[in-house]
């Protein structure tokens, strides 16, 4: 394989890695976002779609982020009478975002970053052993 190409794909990989960080970032950071008014939804945790597509230019399957989208579902309730959010019973939506998922969704995106990155940094080794080899 090209040592471009190889960089090339790496570069594809951490960014859509860094965008699932950054959406598990968002959803940690409002795992207590509840609605402001009486039976209002909560934060609604997100999720990130990939898709492979081919680069012609590079001559490869690639992959990239299709779409950002919130998961359906219902939502848990909590007892809270005195929460603004609180139904006519005393209950309260709570997100859908369970930290433990996140964490390892977190886990997971970090060390599919870090592979892709020593792709990168064992091409650029390569390639600038080739380089002093050429001297």
């Amino acid at each position: 394989m090209d040592i471009t190409k190889a960089l090339a794909i790496s570069a594809y990989g951490m960014d859509v890695q860094s965008t699932r960080l950054r959406v598990i970032a968002e959803n940690l950071a409002n795992q207590d976002s509840t609605g402001s008014s009486p039976g209002a939804n909560p934060y609604r945790r997100k999720v990130v779609e990939f898709e492979d597509r081919m680069d012609r230019s590079l001559d490869a399957e690639t992959v990239h982020v299709r779409r950002i989208e919130p998961v359906p579902g219902d939502f848990a309730l909590r007892y809270d009478p005195s929460h603004p959010a609180a139904d006519a019973k005393g209950y309260v939506k709570v997100p859908n975002v369970n930290s433990f998922v996140e964490v390892m969704d977190m886990r997971e995106a970090q060390r599919t970053y870090s592979a892709n990155l020593n792709v990168m940094e064992a091409s650029r080794s390569m390639l600038t052993r080739t380089i002093e080899m050429l001297k």
